[in-house]
């Protein structure tokens, strides 16, 4: 089992910056790639970004040149660094994690972004 806890969520406004964390307990020594996703009120969840254990990253083209994604090699913390924010990036953030025989999701942080 794998737990994941986020923080770093809050109120900004447009055209700040937010940083996520999402940091992983449990069995981390088999996780693969762990990413981010977004749900927005009235819409499905959406990917964001994701690193795998390697380091290779892939991002949202929503996203993509304003979020950086970056992953601890001691302890596979995953930080999530939002700049240049538009309201169109309000929603649940929510940390994935996955391993060779399951994945995991945390319970989301809120990001409001007010123009």
């Amino acid at each position: 089992q794998v737990q994941l806890v986020e923080s770093g969520g809050g109120l900004v406004q447009a055209g700040g910056s937010l940083r996520l964390s999402c940091a992983p307990s449990g069995s981390i020594s088999r996780l693969n790639a762990m990413g981010w996703y977004r749900q927005a009120p009235g819409n499905q969840r959406a990917f964001v970004a994701r690193i795998t254990s390697g380091g290779n990253t892939n991002y949202a083209a929503s996203v993509k040149g304003r979020f950086t994604i970056t992953r601890a090699n001691t302890n596979n913390t995953v930080d999530l660094q939002m700049n240049s924010l538009t309201p169109e990036d309000t929603a649940v953030y929510v940390c994935n994690a996955v391993t060779p025989w399951s994945g995991y999701w945390g319970q989301g942080t809120q990001v409001t972004v007010s123009s």
